[in-house]
C-alpha cells in the first residue's frame, strides 16, 4: 500500500468501526481532505483493497428504511500492524518529493529576470493569503477544544510556508541584482543571436 488515503482510513478505524461515507465525512469535518486528495469512488475503491489485503474486515451491515443498506468495516490485526509499520516509516524517513515549484525553480533562469520577479511576486502574496488562512482556521479550531495533535499538519503546513517566503523573498532580490540581470541578457541575447542566424 502506498495511498494516503488508505492510511487515512486505516487510522480512521483505529478509534471505531465506520461505513466509507462516514469516514469521508470525517476527512472533511476534520480538514484532512487538504493532505489527502479523494472522491467518494476512490474511498470505496481503496476500503475493497484494505479488505481483500485483510487489513480490515466487514463488521456489520445496517439496514435503515431511509437509507440503502450500509456495510461497517472494522480494523483488523494484520491492519493495525500495517498501520503502525507505515505510519513510523513516514515519520521517521524524510523522502524525497517532487513538487511543481522545485520543477519551474529548476528552469527558472529561461524566464526574464523581471518577469521572473513579478510571477515570484505574485507567488508571495498567495502564500501570505495562505498563511492567514491557515492561521485562522487552526485558531478557530483550538478555540472549539480540539487537541493540538490533531492540527499538528496545519502547523507544518504553515512551518513550510513561512520558510517557502523567506525563500522567495531572497530569490527575488537576487533575481534584481544587476550582476545576474546582466549576465541573463549577455547569455540569452547572444543565445538568440545565434539562433537567428
Amino acid at each position: 500500500m502506498g495511498n494516503p488515503l488508505a492510511l487515512a482510513v486505516l487510522a480512521n478505524l483505529l478509534l471505531e468501526p465506520l461505513h466509507p461515507y462516514e469516514m469521508g465525512r470525517r476527512l472533511k469535518e476534520t480538514g484532512k481532505d487538504r493532505n489527502i486528495k479523494y472522491n467518494r469512488g476512490s474511498l470505496y475503491m481503496v476500503v475493497e483493497q484494505l479488505r481483500k489485503a485483510g487489513f480490515i474486515a466487514e463488521q456489520e451491515t445496517v439496514r435503515d428504511t431511509a437509507r440503502p443498506e450500509r456495510t461497517v468495516y472494522a480494523l483488523t490485526d494484520a491492519g493495525r500492524v500495517e498501520l503502525d509499520d507505515w505510519m513510523r516509516e513516514l515519520v521517521a524517513k524524510p523522502e524525497h518529493e517532487y513538487p511543481k515549484f522545485g520543477v519551474a525553480l529548476s528552469l527558472l533562469g529561461v524566464l526574464e529576470p523581471t518577469v521572473a520577479v513579478g510571477l515570484l511576486g505574485e507567488r508571495l502574496a498567495a502564500l501570505d493569503r495562505e498563511a492567514e488562512a491557515i492561521s485562522r482556521e487552526t485558531e478557530s479550531t483550538l478555540d472549539q477544544g480540539v487537541l493540538w495533535v490533531f492540527l499538528v499538519e496545519e502547523n507544518y503546513r504553515l512551518a513550510v510556508l513561512d520558510a517557502e517566503r523567506r525563500f522567495v523573498t531572497t530569490l527575488i532580490e537576487a533575481l534584481k541584482s544587476t550582476d545576474y540581470v546582466r549576465a541573463w541578457h549577455e547569455m540569452f541575447d547572444e543565445g538568440k543571436q545565434t539562433w537567428e542566424r
